[in-house]
C-alpha cells in the first residue's frame, strides 16, 4: 500500500509544476505529517524532490524528473475508457484503477496539455441516474464486474416473478440503463441443455442463447469451480477448466442491447389505440406516450393521408393496454381525441364531464358577474 502511494505521490509531481503538503494529502488521502515523510523516502531513494520553504512554498520535482512508471496495466486501461462514467466507476468497485490511469496518463503528457483531463471535466458531465429516483448501487454489482472482466464463470441464485432460480452463467457485458443495472449473460454450456421433466421454464429467452437479467435481483453470485478441478487438481492453461469461459469474438454488447431493449419496448405494446390530434397534440404524444411508438404512429398516419381539413391528424397508437393509455392520454387535454376502443372513448368521455364540472364557474359567482 505504501509503494503504491509513493509511486502516486511522484506521478502527481510530475504531472503539475508543484503541489503544498495540504494538496498532495487530500489526493493521498494522508495526512501532512505522512506527505513529509514519504518525501523523505522519495528522496533517499533517490527521487530528486524539492521542498519550497514559505507561505506559497510546496514540493516539486527538480533536474526534469520523469519516472518510468507510467506504463498502464490492463484493468487500468480499461477503466480510463469508463473514466467519463464516474459514479459507474464506484459502482463496479474501479474508481482506484480509473484514478491511477489517469494520473499515468497526465504525467506522459507534454507540460502545455496536463490541464486537458480538468478541462474535460468542467466542460462535460454524465449523469446517469433518471430524476426523482435516488440511485441504489446492488450489493452483488463488484463481483458480477470482476466476473465480466474476467471472463470467469458465475453460479447465481436470480429472482424470477415469485420464486428464485439457480443459473450457472457466462456474464459478456453490464449496461447501465437509466440508473439501473443489468448483465448480458449466456448460460453455461452444460447447464442449457432441455430442463428435467417437470421443471418450469426460465422464461428469459432460449436457454442456451444471451439474455438479460437485472444486478438487483440477483441474490447471490459466487465464481464456478467445475467439478473436475476439485478431482484433478491444478487446471493448467485450460480456461474453461479454471471456472473460466472463452468469449464469443462476434458478441457485439452495443448491438445486443439496442435489439434487446427494441424487443422490449415492442413486447409491452400489445394493444391499439385511435386518436384524433390537433396539431400541438402532435407535438405533444411523444411526451405523454412511448416515443417511438408515438413517432411510428405519427409517421403512418402522415402518409396515409395526413391532417383533416381543420388539421388534426388520425393515428393508431401501440399501447400497453388500455388502462396505461388512459393514464397516458389524459395528459394531452383537449389537444386530442379518444376514437377507439368504445370502452376507452367512453371513459374519456366521463373525464371531460367531471373536469367540465369542476371548472365550471359556481352559481355565486355567475350571479356576482350578473
Amino acid at each position: 500500500m505504501r509503494a503504491a502511494r509513493l509511486i502516486k505521490m511522484v506521478l502527481l509531481l510530475q504531472s503539475r509544476p508543484s503541489m503544498t503538503a495540504g494538496e498532495l494529502a487530500r489526493e493521498l488521502e494522508v495526512s501532512e505529517r505522512t506527505v513529509a515523510r514519504d518525501v523523505l523516502s522519495l528522496s533517499e531513494a533517490g527521487v530528486p524532490v524539492y521542498a519550497d520553504r514559505g507561505r506559497s512554498g510546496g514540493y516539486r520535482l527538480i533536474g526534469g524528473y520523469r519516472t518510468r512508471l507510467t506504463g498502464l496495466g490492463r484493468s487500468e486501461a480499461e477503466a480510463l475508457f469508463l473514466s467519463g462514467v464516474p459514479s459507474a466507476l464506484r459502482e463496479m468497485g474501479l474508481a482506484d484503477v480509473a484514478s491511477a490511469a489517469r494520473l499515468k496518463v497526465s504525467a506522459a503528457l507534454l507540460p502545455e496539455l496536463r490541464d486537458a483531463a480538468s478541462g474535460a471535466a468542467q466542460r462535460f458531465h454524465l449523469d446517469a441516474p433518471r430524476w426523482y429516483h435516488d440511485p441504489e448501487t446492488p450489493e452483488l454489482l463488484p463481483v458480477l464486474a470482476d466476473a465480466v472482466w474476467d471472463d470467469r464463470r458465475l453460479t447465481v441464485r436470480y429472482l424470477r416473478r415469485d420464486r428464485e432460480v439457480v443459473r450457472e452463467l457466462e456474464p459478456y457485458g453490464l449496461v447501465l440503463k437509466a440508473g439501473v443495472w443489468y448483465v448480458a449473460a449466456r448460460a453455461a454450456p452444460e447447464r442449457a441443455a432441455s430442463p428435467p421433466a417437470g421443471a418450469p421454464p426460465d422464461g428469459d429467452g432460449e436457454r442456451a442463447g444471451f439474455r438479460v437479467y437485472r444486478v438487483d435481483r440477483f441474490t447471490a453470485a459466487a465464481p464456478t469451480v467445475p467439478p473436475e478441478d476439485l478431482r484433478s487438481g491444478p487446471s493448467g492453461a485450460d480456461p474453461v477448466r479454471a471456472g473460466r469461459f472463452v468469449r464469443d469474438p462476434e458478441f457485439d454488447l452495443p448491438a445486443f442491447w439496442a435489439e434487446r431493449a427494441a424487443q422490449f419496448r415492442r413486447s409491452l405494446l400489445r394493444e391499439e389505440v385511435v386518436v384524433r390530434l390537433s396539431p400541438r397534440g402532435v407535438r405533444q404524444l411523444p411526451y405523454v406516450t412511448e416515443p417511438a411508438a408515438a413517432r411510428e404512429a405519427v409517421e403512418r398516419a402522415t402518409a396515409a393521408g395526413g391532417p383533416d381539413a381543420r388539421g388534426w391528424l388520425t393515428v393508431t397508437l401501440a399501447v400497453e393496454s388500455e388502462e396505461v393509455a388512459y393514464g397516458q392520454l389524459l395528459g394531452l387535454g383537449p389537444e386530442g381525441e379518444v376514437c377507439e376502443p368504445p370502452a376507452l372513448r367512453e371513459r374519456f368521455a366521463v373525464a371531460a364531464r367531471r373536469a367540465a364540472a369542476l371548472y365550471a364557474p359556481s352559481e355565486e359567482a355567475a350571479a356576482d358577474s350578473r
